[in-house]
């Protein structure tokens, strides 16, 4: 990750919620998310990150470090990880416990994503861990003390993790605010911005990351990811159609709307159509790229010119799974073509 954006392809990754579809079931959703692995170590997608999330039956990924487990052992080179673990749910010993088994299950293949949000409802937050609050202040001590357990010369501390103690698992500092930017500048680790859903933020996050960057042992320069939704189909309308059961979704989301399920896709009418051009909804969806491959390719072009990323990682929350699969084959070819033009133009405008 040292080497310069000119030096480096622009890598594509996934980030998958394990949503659970309309007339699925949790078991059908698991199966899907590693057959989607499979498909994308195949396609050339450098990771596949999995996001903590609770009390929400729409989203089955509450386990991370497990489907990430489940995932390795049925891939072979991709690399899997979190999108991420929301620390302040967790004891960092744990953590360090945890991945450090999985670093040495599966070895260069494990990434662990950090986060400080809680990943669900404050209620639930509280049920989680009745100090949350306070474990969330302490967001930036606890990723020093991950460290610590991943380092060699914790050996002779009086609380270790032995299983993790030189493991090679990159730490990765996940946001949605400028606060994240700052920490990850500061602490020189990579960056990973949730622009799938937290839009406004996105750019003076990166700005913010870039200029107070301080070169560290894990990092010499900065390294910034942006989650994008995509859809991509063989045609405009059946990519918008596609992704109807997204627009659903959001509108649940802001409307507080519970949903038990992700629901099928359906004909945009009058009504959903008024909803894509919702402040609110046109807002959070600002970087969603929907439509054909040629349709897509020149909306993540200009996204690419405008963010300067090194990477994006890509959310396609499609009700139906060999259409999410297709979208993300298409998804590859034009990240293959894009960075195959910015080669040919040897720099970033591509």
């Amino acid at each position: 990750m040292s080497k310069s954006v000119s030096e480096k392809d622009i890598a594509y990754s996934i980030l998958d919620l394990a949503l659970v579809p309309k007339g699925k079931t949790i078991k059908e959703t698991f199966d899907h998310t590693v057959l989607l692995a499979q498909k994308a170590e195949e396609y050339g997608y450098h990771r596949i990150w999995y996001a903590e999330h609770h009390n929400t039956a729409a989203i089955a990924s509450s386990s991370p470090p497990l489907l990430i487990g489940l995932v390795a052992q049925q891939t072979k080179s991709i690399r899997v990880g979190s999108g991420g673990i929301m620390l302040p749910n967790h004891s960092p010993l744990i953590v360090s416990e945890q991945f450090g088994t999985l670093g040495n299950l599966y070895p260069n293949r494990v990434d662990l994503g950090l986060g400080r949000a809680p990943g669900t409802d404050q209620e639930t937050a509280h049920a989680i861990r009745a100090g949350f609050m306070q474990a969330a202040h302490s967001f930036p001590e606890d990723i020093e003390a991950i460290q610590t357990y991943f380092s060699d010369d914790n050996s002779r501390a009086k609380v270790r993790a032995p299983i993790a103690e030189g493991v090679e698992v990159p730490i990765y500092i996940l946001g949605s605010s400028t606060d994240s930017a700052h920490l990850a500048a500061k602490k020189g680790m990579p960056y990973a911005f949730a622009s799938h859903f937290a839009t406004t933020k996105l750019f003076q996050a990166l700005d913010i990351y870039r200029k107070e960057f301080k070169p560290s042992g894990a990092l010499h320069n900065p390294y910034s990811i942006a989650g994008v939704n995509v859809f991509v189909a063989e045609t405009d309308e059946k990519a918008e159609r596609m992704a109807s059961s997204f627009l659903k979704m959001i509108i649940a989301l802001l409307t507080g709307t519970r949903r038990d399920h992700l629901d099928e896709p359906s004909e945009l009418t009058v009504e959903l159509k008024e909803m894509w051009e919702h402040p609110q909804v046109k807002q959070m969806v600002q970087f969603s790229f929907i439509g054909s491959k040629e349709t897509v390719k020149t909306q993540v072009r200009e996204f690419l010119k405008q963010s300067k990323v090194q990477e994006l990682i890509a959310v396609t929350n499609s009700h139906n799974q060999e259409d999410r699969r297709e979208s993300y084959r298409l998804f590859s070819e034009i990240m293959k073509e894009l960075n195959s033009e910015k080669q040919l133009s040897n720099g970033y405008a591509i």
